[in-house]
């Protein structure tokens, strides 16, 4: 197809919306003549990081061939074999600016599953070019960039989803009716917890290896990105890196968005207004090197408080618990059957005053409590009736690359579960526990009783949040932590 057509091929895709509700088809003898397949037919699909989850989010968007995957980009050819075997015929990039602007008239979608410091510039880049984006959990890696990502889609008009698939698990649906139906009251306390870490955290920043020999200097250069340059270490690639705030957002990027969500969506959540926390101790005792702050504690509890909603009238305290602590009600905690998790490692409460509603990962397994004992769960065939639930994932992101075929004020683009207008304040919530942590290492210089210099922590302190402004109105040294400085060469534009 030459560049004339594709040009064609993304202007009708742009406007799809606009010729009512629907996909319209446009006849093939019109666009190309025999042979040509119409642009509603199939997107023409790339992906920013395609090993690891980037390799099952091509594939399902791919879809067993309901749309094209034309170009792969990742900075580690070993790591994205997989994709690049089963689509053979796709460009592959190590550098996603240049394939995105090589390749401007020929990508409608872009998947984008790459370590977090990287997902913000990634999706603006793509959604300035006009592509739709798919982006993994969370969808950046500080609040300001989940701003900014929330408003340019809304500006460039494209179709968004963010991949936290268990947001198109129907038990979501339950749980919202059970909340609506007043079963379990006013929520007061949300308890969520994770067994993560399970990776490295709170240990000293690694000297540095020598690079594998797959990987060039160029390579490793472009896995830095936006963050600060230091040497290549297995604890940073192609796994590890979660642990460290220069790439990753530790347990609470990790899994919040998933365990986080349910809570968000049953009770309507906006700004929280306040958030504080404690640590594990190995994290902020006087004589942890100077270091060690550039990785993610090994264990914290965040208290994050909310108003009142248009569900709930009274005020929300969620507490959140990682590292593998858990909270005080051990015969409500769920059993996660999909993980094979006998008393869940990961799950949620939420505590009214007439009732629980409990779930596990992705909101698997819902129940609801009242007066101590077992009341509602979800019937056997609850699923049936939802559409996408025999898809992987639930069909979280075939339901993206349908929306996008059907353009940015479709029905099916509304009806998605975790589009950045939905999956940006969730994004937002989620940093809002990494903000407090990261605060809470912040150093300052103090007198001991013999009037020597010490270095001390701030510790923990409650941080208040003005959310419309993005700004902590009562510790100014903690608002640094809102965006991120950007390496020459990276900003987000």
């Amino acid at each position: 197809m030459d560049k004339q057509k594709h040009t064609s091929r993304r202007k009708f895709l742009k406007n799809s919306a606009l010729m009512g509700s629907g996909i319209f088809i446009v006849p093939r003898h019109v666009l190309g003549g025999k042979g040509y397949t119409a642009p509603s037919d199939k997107l023409n699909l790339a992906a920013i990081g395609a090993g690891g989850k980037g390799h099952s989010d091509i594939m399902n968007s791919y879809h067993k061939g309901a749309n094209n995957v034309v170009a792969l980009c990742d900075i580690d050819s070993n790591q994205a074999k997989r994709s690049v075997n089963k689509f053979p015929k796709a460009k592959f990039y190590k550098d996603f600016r240049v394939m995105l602007e090589e390749m401007r008239d020929d990508i409608d979608a872009v998947t984008i599953s790459t370590p977090d410091h990287v997902h913000g510039i990634a999706a603006m880049s793509a959604m300035q070019s006009g592509m739709h984006v798919y982006v993994q959990k969370p969808l950046t890696h500080n609040i300001y960039e989940a701003r900014q990502l929330t408003e340019a889609a809304r500006k460039h008009k494209v179709v968004t989803q963010m991949g936290n698939q268990g947001a198109s698990n129907p038990a979501q649906t339950l749980m919202v009716d059970w909340m609506q139906q007043g079963l379990i009251g006013t929520v007061h306390t949300v308890e969520i917890w994770t067994n993560r870490p399970v990776w490295p955290q709170g240990i000293p920043v690694p000297n540095g290896q020598e690079l594998p020999k797959h990987l060039s200097k160029e390579d490793w250069d472009l896995f830095i990105g936006p963050a600060n340059y230091v040497d290549y270490d297995p604890l940073y690639h192609p796994f590890k890196w979660r642990g460290w705030w220069d790439f990753g957002t530790g347990a609470l990027g990790d899994m919040g968005c998933h365990l986080i969500d349910p809570a968000f969506r049953v009770l309507q959540l906006g700004y929280p207004t306040e958030v504080e926390c404690s640590v594990g101790q190995v994290f902020t005792r006087d004589w942890v090197p100077e270091h060690i702050p550039e990785g993610c504690p090994p264990s914290s509890k965040v208290k994050i408080k909310f108003p009142k909603t248009a569900v709930n009238d009274g005020d929300i305290t969620l507490n959140w618990y990682d590292g593998g602590m858990r909270p005080f009600h051990p015969d409500l905690i769920p059993t996660d059957e999909y993980l094979g998790e006998e008393g869940s490692y990961n799950g949620v409460l939420m505590i009214g005053d007439k009732g629980i509603i409990s779930c596990s990962t992705y909101g698997r397994n819902p129940r609801l409590y009242r007066k101590g004992e077992e009341t509602l769960s979800m019937p056997k065939d609850y699923e049936k009736v939802f559409p996408n639930v025999d898809l992987p994932e639930w069909g979280h992101q075939v339901a993206w690359t349908e929306a996008c075929k059907a353009g940015f004020d479709s029905k099916a683009h509304r009806a998605l579960t975790s589009s950045f207008d939905y999956a940006g304040p969730l994004n937002e919530t989620v940093l809002m526990g990494n903000l407090a942590i990261r605060s809470y290492a912040l150093k300052k210089e103090k007198l001991d009783k013999r009037g020597r210099k010490r270095t001390d922590f701030y510790g923990r302190r409650k941080l208040l949040w003005d959310g419309e402004k993005m700004t902590i109105t009562n510790f100014e040294a903690a608002n640094q932590f809102v965006g991120r400085t950007y390496r020459e060469g990276w900003k987000l534009i």
